[in-house]
């Protein structure tokens, strides 16, 4: 995997977290401002499908389960929208607390997704 696109999502991911965060002290709903970060952090993790698909086909290190890294990058993928749901069914801050919630599951995922990707003894 390429590092420096990662700690780009875990970055952006935990800057756009404490944006909702913030949403969440001032008791306020997701709102098209707030969107912005949360797709932009969608397009990283569109970028990092996209490496990850082109890594796979040039080939994974030896003992990494290429079915399960892959599910991975499809539910990093799918986290955001469905988050974007979830919250848009919400009232008040709640909505934003998915959101918020969403933003700190990304960068566990990306940790774990390189954890798949650079197995133990590998």
């Amino acid at each position: 995997m390429w590092d420096p696109l990662q700690i780009a999502v875990v970055a952006v991911s935990l800057a756009a977290a404490a944006w909702c965060a913030w949403y969440v002290v001032r008791d306020l709903r997701p709102d098209p401002k707030l969107a912005a970060p949360l797709w932009f952090v969608e397009l990283l993790l569109v970028a990092q499908l996209v490496v990850g698909v082109v890594e796979v086909v040039r080939g994974a290190p030896e003992g990494v389960n290429v079915v399960t890294f892959i599910g991975y990058l499809v539910a990093l993928l799918l986290v955001i929208p469905v988050g974007i749901w979830w919250a848009g069914g919400e009232p008040g801050r709640a909505g934003t607390g998915v959101l918020l919630v969403v933003l700190l599951v990304i960068p566990v995922l990306v940790v774990r997704l390189e954890q798949i990707w650079s197995p133990a003894g590998a």
